[in-house]
């Protein structure tokens, strides 16, 4: 059975130990030099950055998030063993984990680290499909001639290549399709690589929960255990036919999945439908010079992101959750695509104008949609508003000092509201 050594990446016959360098993270099994679809994933990334930056944070759990009402962005894994989740209200997670570190998040410093890393992949493959700052499908399907190596030993040399170049680890998940590569990388975190092969395919699935499945969260969950369907072997007794009339087009691909079929292509051009922020106050609010700063600030961070990637969005979306939890959501189509905060700002704090009394709110969000490529965005001057082309070409030149000396060397007084 072929074998790799994760530390010094030579390849040999199956053993528990490397026999160049004697060391036991080897990696082995009867597909790992003909598989090629990965799916790799930062370790508790935005923590991990903050901890690398901040060596003072290392022994100590972090959570990266918003203040007592806000939620958790994410984690160290010191954190996660007290039960500390993504997405978990803070207050809850304080109480698991008091005596964690809250870090307030840095989201055009994770989308600069973030972007060092798509560099490291892209010099392994063209075809790479990012679904957020810190993870990805890549396919190596022909890369070997290349790089004269299989793609397993060039996925081991990308994480290797992250953690001594940029300080950061990753695992990786490898397989024949990126259903099961995206399962595989969740095994064995944090620094881990995990494969799961056409062979062993049917056994590794036999008896795992549904829940499993990526996009199956708890709503849909329930739905399927409704029905008795709680694992894939639930699944797999399913006519194709009976799963499509209950589940509609998704039953299809739950057919499928249950046998660990998914023909998707790793797709460097998915198109990205929205790019959006929120934050969560610790007290409900109705200042209005207060939700104003909070809306430059969330313009910040989505522009940061759109620019990172090369995007833009045409339709700017404004959303408000009041302290009863009732939301109130307000959108407004540009004549063309923008990706500069200042404009976003503008738009989303006009929109916020425009809704009426003076309720108290726990939430605001802003959001970009109708995504399209930076080569089609703010092209035209808005005679309207003769200071615009000023205003954004400050703002280019605030990008270029904040990428090269941090994100906090400059600041616009409203962002300290």
């Amino acid at each position: 059975m072929p074998a790799l050594c994760r530390d010094c990446l030579t390849t040999f016959e199956t053993g528990p130990r490397c026999p160049a360098c004697r060391s036991p993270r080897v990696l082995s099994h009867p597909e790992l030099l003909t598989l090629s679809i990965a799916h790799m994933d930062c370790d508790a990334f935005y923590a991990s950055v903050e901890k690398r930056d901040n060596p003072d944070l290392r022994p100590v759990p972090v959570i990266v998030g918003g203040e007592r009402r806000g939620v958790v962005s994410t984690c160290c894994y010191l954190a996660r063993i007290k039960g500390v989740r993504s997405a978990m209200p803070m207050f809850q997670a304080l109480k698991l984990c008091p005596e964690a570190i809250v870090v307030k998040p840095r989201h055009s410093h994770y989308a600069a680290v973030s972007r060092q890393i798509r560099a490291l992949m892209d010099e392994l493959t063209p075809v790479i499909e990012p679904l957020s700052l810190d993870e990805a499908f890549l396919d190596l399907t022909g890369t070997e001639r290349l790089h004269r190596a299989p793609p397993v030993v060039l996925l081991a040399r990308l994480l290797k290549r992250m953690e001594e170049e940029i300080g950061l680890t990753g695992s990786v998940g490898l397989s024949h399709n990126k259903f099961l590569a995206k399962i595989a990388s969740d095994l064995d975190k944090p620094r881990g690589f995990s494969v799961i092969g056409r062979a062993d395919t049917a056994a590794f699935l036999k008896g795992k929960p549904v829940r499993m499945i990526w996009g199956v969260g708890a709503a849909s969950q329930a739905q399927l255990e409704a029905v008795g369907i709680r694992t894939f072997d639930d699944l797999a007794r399913w006519d194709r036919k009976d799963l499509i009339h209950r589940f509609g087009q998704i039953g299809e691909r739950l057919w499928h999945l249950a046998r660990g079929e998914d023909h998707r292509r790793v797709n460097p051009h998915e198109p990205m439908k929205s790019i959006s922020a929120e934050t969560t106050f610790d007290e409900d609010t109705s200042d209005r010079d207060l939700l104003d700063g909070h809306i430059w600030r969330l313009a910040e961070r989505v522009t940061d992101r759109a620019k990172a990637k090369g995007l833009a969005g045409r339709t700017v979306t404004l959303k408000l959750k009041r302290a009863d939890f009732s939301l109130v959501t307000r959108r407004h189509s540009l004549r063309e695509p923008t990706q500069m905060a200042d404009r976003l700002y503008r738009e989303s704090a006009g929109l916020l104008a425009h809704v009426g009394g003076r309720d108290a709110y726990r939430l605001i969000g802003v959001g970009l949609s109708d995504i399209c490529p930076a080569e089609a965005a703010d092209l035209t001057p808005d005679l309207l508003d003769p200071d615009a082309r000023r205003r954004a070409g400050a703002e280019r030149a605030t990008d270029a000092i904040r990428a090269r000396f941090g994100a906090d060397a400059i600041r616009k007084g409203r962002a300290l509201r």
